[in-house]
């Protein structure tokens, strides 16, 4: 594959009720936003370059729930334990052996958080 000329990536899921979004992903995440950038966004950095945005677009209702963002973590365990402190539902943890450990949180709106672990070294 030649070099792509790609250098960041954010993840933009729609919802219903933003302020109702924001307290869920703040405590999903276990932070405020880093920057609301305009009323009906708010915006985390996860890594460099790396964002998750939660905003309300009357244009695009019909994008609601729709979403799948995929979250690498270090430990699968430790984010497990963080979404049970901040009494988050998630599925059980799943080990595909020699690949990966991952575990599903849906947020209020239906769009899905998959938080996986690489484990292949």
């Amino acid at each position: 594959m030649s070099s792509l000329n790609i250098n960041s990536v954010i993840a933009v899921l729609q919802v219903e009720d933003q302020e109702k979004a924001v307290e869920w992903y703040t405590n999903l995440l276990g932070r405020e936003p880093d920057i609301i950038p305009m009323e009906g966004v708010a915006e985390w950095q996860l890594a460099e370059n790396s964002w998750l945005q939660v905003t309300i677009d009357p244009a695009n209702l019909e994008l609601i729930g729709k979403s799948t963002v995929i979250i690498g973590v270090n430990n699968i365990e430790q984010q497990s334990n963080i979404c049970d402190d901040a009494k988050i539902k998630h599925s059980e943890v799943v080990e595909y052996p020699g690949v990966i450990k991952m575990f599903e949180v849906v947020d209020l709106d239906g769009n899905k958080i998959v938080f996986v672990e690489d484990i292949s070294s």
